[in-house]
């Protein structure tokens, strides 16, 4: 089935930044299909678009499962026919964590959903946009700030984030010939529920722990909805996108 609309896949749709670009591109005219674990969340999103299937589309999704991958794409190719954009958006963190009381199996569940899911979610994407007419696409990876600098005890967030970098340079040069192009958007200090602490107090590289700035998911999310909104002979590479007066420039 041809889709009317280009459509967006983004994982971690339920809530925060996922929930904020999946409205946003909506608005903007996309059919988005709305990819995480927790499907209450995921109607949630949709309820709050005013939106139903085809034009919004709940498909549960766990992102460190390859078989729910996959299912996610199938899901993808039998209702749409293609796929436009992917956001991989989902991530976790641990927090504040020194590396010589990280378990392996809290490294290895950061690995598995900040690193290997999103290449899995990229490899079924390359695949689809590489075969499908008219051809290509675009992928666009939540990097972080922590990319580039790293917060005290966060060795599996900031080594996946770093990855991440490399990721996306990658896809983005394989990309080339089959249209597909790749990007990253780093955010530093989003107002989630995953870090209200940061609003109230995190430890930083002196060792203190200070209150930060912070800024409201919609900003980023404007962000996204700028690089989706591009041809394909045009690509964002690199977007940072941070509260103006948090603690990223000069933080070591």
């Amino acid at each position: 089935m041809q889709a009317v609309r280009k459509v967006a896949a983004i994982t971690g749709a339920g809530s925060g930044i996922g929930r904020a670009t999946a409205l946003a591109l909506y608005r903007d005219g996309f059919s988005v299909v709305l990819a995480g674990r927790r499907a209450a969340m995921l109607e949630e999103t949709a309820a709050l678009a005013d939106a139903t299937a085809p034009d919004m589309l709940v498909v549960p999704t766990d992102i460190s499962d390859r078989a729910s991958i996959a299912a996610l794409f199938e899901t993808i190719q039998r209702t749409y026919g293609r796929i436009d954009l992917l956001f991989n958006n989902a991530g976790i963190t641990t927090r504040n964590i020194a590396i010589d009381d990280l378990t392996f199996e809290q490294w290895s569940a950061v690995v598995d959903v900040n690193l290997t899911g999103s290449f899995l979610c990229s490899q079924h994407a390359f695949r689809m946009m590489k075969a499908q007419s008219p051809r290509g696409g675009r992928i666009i990876n939540n990097g972080s700030v922590s990319a580039h600098v790293p917060r005290r005890n966060s060795v599996p967030y900031a080594a996946t984030k770093h990855a991440m970098t490399g990721l996306t340079r990658a896809l983005s040069l394989d990309g080339r010939e089959f249209d597909i192009a790749c990007g990253q958007i780093d955010i530093g200090n989003a107002a989630t529920t995953r870090n209200e602490d940061t609003a109230r107090g995190r430890l930083q590289a002196s060792g203190k722990v200070e209150a930060e700035a912070r800024i409201d998911v919609n900003d980023v999310a404007r962000g996204v909805a700028y690089m989706a909104s591009l041809s394909l002979e045009a690509n964002v590479q690199f977007m940072t996108v941070m509260a103006t007066k948090m603690p990223y420039i000069g933080r070591g």
